[in-house]
């Protein structure tokens, strides 16, 4: 085992300490003769063991070390390692879905787009100049972050959308911009980014809850005390989001303050989900136990699969709470085999940010929010293109607004 192979493991007072193998750090782990008695079983303080109450792979590193060093006959020493091979299950791609998808995608991102603006009602006009109608000023702005390319050199894709049909003129680099900064365009995205969720609401019942930061292009500087130094480091965007844990798609998603707390934005995720979606399963990490979201989750008919810090209990809480903890204490196997879909959100942010980047080029923050609902619902949209060609699905946007019945009209 690597760990046994390459870290140096010490015997400290009742027990063993073991690096971590990321170099983070190191573990306790005890339960080893002679320090234990007859029958207990090693534990470790590591959070993989914390979870599972299995033994992990700190403990068997300490077995491994054990037995090279204690068990010996004279001079000859006897090494006895058992090596666990795991392999890893693998799921087939479907390559000529995937690649038509990927073929056509930009063609079909700007038709999937233009219907999904044309369900947008506009404002009424005020006197004065004519301004960029709001459906225009969505698609603009959404198109510029799919192409990753600056307001002036995507111009040549909108000239393309405009020659297509998609827009009614072509604007200003300017006004693409300046919609960016619109603080109205906020509130408009986070429906667009629920709408286009909608054709999925057949394929998706179970869902994932998490959290990640888009750097931008400002720093923020402080004096460490503890160093006698000045630290700088980039600012983020923290989104908040809800995904689906089958096909990434997002249903949900809130921004707020940078340091905002994960689970007080969990209600709000699950309400807007369930607006669409039949909730079944919420699957979510530590910083969401509360036993208000298991409620929360358990109101829309879900139920909740939050992994338990150590210091949680099953007192505090009754219903849902209290059926999940005593599911996580007597039936962990089944409760970690629902829980281990969360890590399709850690999927989906990577999709977003391999796809259309972890930074934002916008400098002001409402511009930066602006920018990272359009990458999310950017990548809603590529994510329907795929399930098109996948699963055979036809989108269709507002089929339950009136704005929609009089578009089509």
């Amino acid at each position: 085992m690597e760990i046994a192979a390459r870290c140096k493991l010490v015997r400290r007072g009742l027990g063993w300490s073991v690096p971590s193998q990321s170099g983070a750090g190191k573990y306790k782990v005890t339960g080893f003769p002679p320090f234990a008695d007859a029958g207990e079983a090693p534990r470790c303080t590591c959070p993989d063991f914390e979870l599972r109450a299995q033994p992990c792979k700190h403990i068997y590193a300490v077995k491994i070390v054990i037995q090279r060093e204690l068990n010996f006959d004279g001079e000859t020493v006897t090494e006895t390692v058992s090596v666990t091979k795991t392999v890893k299950r693998t799921y087939p791609q479907n390559w000529s879905a995937y690649n038509a998808a990927q073929v056509h995608e930009k063609d079909k991102f700007m038709v999937l787009l233009r219907d999904l603006c044309s369900g947008l009602p506009e404002p009424e006009r005020k006197r004065g100049r004519p301004r960029l109608s709001l459906r225009d000023a969505v698609f603009t702005a959404v198109f510029k972050v799919y192409t990753t390319a600056s307001a002036r050199r995507c111009m040549s894709d909108l000239r393309e959308a405009h020659e297509r049909g998609f827009i009614s003129k072509v604007p200003c680099h300017n006004s693409v911009l300046n919609a960016l900064e619109n603080p109205g365009l906020a509130p408009i995205l986070r429906d667009l980014i629920a709408e286009s969720s909608k054709p999925m609401k057949a394929v998706e019942v179970d869902f994932a809850v998490d959290s990640s930061g888009f750097t931008t292009s400002r720093f923020e500087s402080w004096f460490d005390h503890k160093y006698g130094n000045v630290r700088r480091q980039h600012t983020w965007v923290k989104a908040h989001v809800m995904c689906g844990v089958k096909t990434n798609i997002v249903t949900a998603i809130e921004i707020h303050d940078r340091d905002a707390s994960d689970t007080k934005q969990l209600p709000a995720l699950v309400a807007t989900t369930a607006r669409s979606f039949a909730v079944a399963e919420v699957s979510a990490d530590k910083a969401y136990g509360s036993v208000r979201n298991a409620d929360a989750i358990s109101r829309v008919g879900g139920t909740p699969f939050i992994a338990l810090k150590t210091s949680n209990t099953g007192r505090g809480g009754f219903g849902a709470w209290e059926k999940m903890f005593g599911y996580f204490m007597y039936r962990r196997y089944e409760f970690l085999a629902h829980y281990h879909k969360r890590s399709n959100v850690e999927t989906t942010f990577s999709m977003i940010k391999r796809k259309f980047g972890d930074a934002l080029r916008s400098k002001t923050d409402t511009a930066q929010i602006n920018e990272t609902l359009a990458k999310v619902l950017c990548h809603n949209l590529t994510v329907l293109i795929h399930e098109m060609y996948e699963l055979g699905i036809d989108p269709v946007f507002w089929a339950d607004s009136s704005s929609a019945q009089e578009t089509g009209a």
